[in-house]
């Protein structure tokens, strides 16, 4: 998976949100607050390639979690992800 083009994380007011740049996000009009993990996430995956695996060793590795508590919330993000249209398979 890969983080879709023209979607950059910004901090506004210090909320870190997922913002649509360029015009191929023109008919995308709303931001995306993330939490501090989330947001973590995202810009540790910027350019990069991914998956529920990639995502679970960072959160073991940066946050107290259990290596499965870790997988099924990388699996939760990137379905949010895939509805909200910001990644693609």
């Amino acid at each position: 998976m890969k983080i879709k083009k023209g979607f950059e994380l910004r901090d506004i007011c210090g909320e870190k949100v997922i913002m649509a740049t360029g015009i191929e996000n023109v008919d995308f009009n709303q931001m995306i607050a993330l939490n501090e993990s989330a947001a973590y996430l995202w810009q540790s995956i910027t350019d990069k390639d991914f998956d529920a695996n990639t995502l679970a060793t960072l959160l073991c590795e940066n946050y107290e979690v259990s290596e499965q508590e870790a997988l099924n919330d990388a699996h939760s993000i990137i379905k949010e992800w895939l509805e909200q249209g910001i990644i693609e398979a």
